[in-house]
């Protein structure tokens, strides 16, 4: 029986609903900017990693290179994307 039990998954989710907690401290305990920013970013960053391992099971296969790479890309796209749009829009180099 116990090899039939999803393990992995129910700590996945006893995780996922803790960093949401966590992250719901932002709005209950009034924290400040830097402060509130830093564990939003934070905890939004590890939750990602976890529903891509646990749940989307990006590490397993024989293809697991090729999806950590596109997953790579995919965040340099999205940072280039950011800090492209506030040097342009905020910090006034266009």
């Amino acid at each position: 029986m116990r090899a039939l039990f999803p393990l992995k998954q129910v700590m996945g989710l006893i995780c996922s609903l803790t960093l949401t907690a966590a992250a719901l401290t932002v709005y209950f305990f009034d924290l400040s900017f830097e402060a509130g920013s830093s564990v939003l970013l934070i905890t939004a960053f590890l939750q990602a990693i976890i529903q891509l391992t646990v749940f989307m099971h990006a590490g397993e296969g024989e293809d697991k290179k090729i999806i950590y790479t596109g997953i790579y890309y995919g965040a340099f796209v999205a940072l280039v994307t950011v800090f492209g749009s506030l040097l342009a829009l905020v910090w006034g180099y266009y």
